[in-house]
């Protein structure tokens, strides 16, 4: 078996990003260079993210992404928490109700999606 270590976010500026996942969803700061950034779960579980500066922008679709599951708040709810932290709602899945979800991007256009709530 091989451990997943990290996922890593190619990025413009990842304190920024780096900032925008850790009140997204409450991991701590790990390293914090101007170039790279690391977050990990507060209780050690699973892998950590980490944020790495590149010269290129984004051109097309992740990918990869994270789905985020709320916990204590609807999917509207956690839509309008992040929006707030600078993330952008792309679009309402809607077309299967076993698995509604919104499509949303983090401050530098990285996808990821919002599930039902656990």
């Amino acid at each position: 078996m091989t451990m997943i270590h990290a996922v890593v976010f190619d990025c413009a500026d990842p304190v920024k990003v780096s900032g925008f996942w850790r009140a997204a969803i409450g991991y701590e700061e790990g390293v914090t260079r101007d170039d790279w950034c690391t977050l990990r779960h507060p209780h050690g579980v699973g892998p950590q993210l980490s944020f790495d500066t590149v010269p290129e922008g984004k051109a097309v679709k992740n990918r990869v992404h994270l789905d985020i599951r709320p916990e204590g708040r609807t999917r509207e709810e956690e839509r309008v928490r992040l929006e707030r932290l600078g993330a952008t709602a792309l679009r309402l899945v809607d077309d299967n109700p076993e698995d509604v979800h919104y499509i949303m991007a983090d401050p530098e256009g990285n996808e990821f999606c919002i599930l039902n709530p656990a």
